[in-house]
């Protein structure tokens, strides 16, 4: 059987969606953050997660800044564009000018970061 979500703020679009998802039904074994903003520089601080996580680009850029240390390199992703960053690699980004709107798709039911700053 299938298993319809909808938005907890009533809203019937695809706009302005921010929310975290959990525990999805059905035997999903993912997790998903919805993300959008208008807002230009902001972003989670470096942490990593024991599974990759997916970043569908839908709007705008962001900056990512992924690895750490002397290994940490940065990769600009933009509206379109899929990114995944391996299980255990620490990530953070920064949202672009004119703001970003993503699905980040954790490969478990469960969020489980470690904050590494």
């Amino acid at each position: 059987m299938e298993h319809v979500i909808t938005r907890s703020d009533g809203r019937d679009d695809g706009e302005d969606w921010t929310e975290n998802y959990e525990r999805l039904p059905g035997g999903a074994g993912i997790s998903i953050i919805l993300e959008s903003t208008t807002k230009e520089g902001v972003g989670p601080r470096l942490h990593q997660h024991p599974y990759a996580e997916t970043f569908i680009i839908r709007r705008g850029t962001a900056t990512f800044t992924i690895g750490s240390g002397d290994a940490a390199h940065e990769v600009v992703g933009r509206a379109g564009q899929v990114l995944v960053v391996p299980a255990g690699t620490p990530h953070r980004f920064r949202t672009g000018q004119g703001g970003y709107e993503a699905v980040h798709v954790h490969a478990n039911a469960e969020f489980i970061t470690e904050w590494l700053e």
